[in-house]
């Protein structure tokens, strides 16, 4: 893969990361009813919703920028490790439900080690 290539492909995968999870932070924030409701039925009081979509944002917007990007992909993982954590809690199904934060997880440390060097020196991949 080109430098090039690899840039692009790090810059799709996080702006679909990005939009998914900036989407989700703001039904949170506005307490939109899907927000409300899911909150509810994965046990947590409604009280938290604007909370947890607070903290979801400030992840965020530590990951987007560049140089605090990996910090911002440490605290990410860590919030949607929660969010696997709650599903595994309540038996839901495993690869729609439990694993799906894991998906986005991918997104975000993939798109971080196709643009960063440093990361990619840290894991080194070899495809033969």
């Amino acid at each position: 893969m080109t430098p090039k290539t690899r840039l692009w492909a790090g810059r799709v995968m996080a702006a679909v990361a990005i939009l998914f999870l900036l989407f989700d932070s703001l039904v949170k924030v506005m307490k939109l009813a899907p927000a409300v409701d899911g909150t509810r039925q994965l046990g947590y009081p409604v009280s938290l919703v604007r909370t947890i979509g607070v903290i979801q944002l400030a992840c965020l917007a530590v990951y987007l920028f560049p140089r605090t990007a990996v910090l911002g992909a440490v605290l990410l993982t860590g919030y949607l490790g929660g969010a696997v954590a709650t599903h595994l809690r309540l038996g839901n199904p495993l690869f729609t439900h439990t694993l799906f934060p894991i998906y986005v997880a991918v997104l975000v440390w993939g798109a971080i080690y196709l643009r960063d060097d440093r990361v990619r020196a840290l894991v080194p991949l070899r495809l033969r």
